[in-house]
């Protein structure tokens, strides 16, 4: 089992002067569901290198038995110290693609064409292709073997308006998943907030929050029959 998971590059918030970038929860623990499973895992981002993680996800309040493992692992934070680029991935290399969240997502990979084409190139091959919280950013420009938004017609979540809302950022955030997703025909449905929830349609797997890391996790493993 061969799991890709690509994080983003980026580093601001916007103008507001805060910095951003992955939220350490969502990569922390859906790596080590699929860590624990036996799969190999191969970290990704835009530039390559050391990404951007969000300070705010390493707050006392933040961290999760999953953060401290990550923190403490020493194979993971090489991996995490020197991401892959994008340019030399195939589809045909793995099993699964995975996108954790942060706020970096709505400015690089939203439009990353590299990363789109992977996202197409999984999604072609019938493999699973599954995003958290804001990293559902990374499909809003996808498109299907059909031509469509990938997105179309399918059951999907994300961070939801009212949660970005909660957090203030609203009128800071480029797009809003919510409402891109409506745009493009996709069924968006979402839990309460803060809660965990994540929904599956064919091989597209979506978590709406941070809580919801390793649900989205354990669905992809569901659809690999782990």
């Amino acid at each position: 089992m061969r799991i890709l998971m690509i994080v983003t590059s980026h580093d601001k918030m916007g103008d507001t002067g805060h910095k951003t970038g992955i939220w350490l929860e969502e990569l922390a623990a859906p790596y080590y569901r699929f860590l624990d499973a036996g799969a190999k895992i191969t970290l990704a981002s835009p530039k390559g290198g050391q990404p951007p993680l969000d300070p705010n996800s390493q707050v006392p309040d933040a961290l999760t038995d999953a953060t401290k493992r990550f923190e403490s692992d020493d194979a993971a934070n090489r991996a995490f110290a020197n991401t892959v680029k994008l340019d030399d991935l195939k589809a045909d290399d793995f099993d699964a693609l995975f996108y954790p969240g942060g706020h970096g997502p709505l400015w690089d990979l939203a439009t990353d064409a590299k990363s789109i084409a992977l996202i197409e190139a999984f999604s072609a091959q019938n493999k699973p292709v599954a995003a958290v919280c804001h990293g559902p950013a990374a499909l809003v420009n996808a498109k299907g073997v059909d031509g469509k938004p990938l997105v179309a017609g399918k059951k999907v979540t994300g961070f939801t308006n009212d949660e970005e809302k909660a957090v203030g950022l609203e009128k800071v955030v480029p797009l809003s998943i919510e409402d891109e997703f409506k745009k493009q025909g996709g069924l968006y449905e979402h839990g309460d907030m803060w809660a965990p929830y994540a929904v599956v349609d064919g091989k597209l797997v979506t978590g709406q929050n941070p809580a919801s890391s390793d649900a989205t996790a354990d669905k992809v493993m569901t659809l690999l029959n782990v």
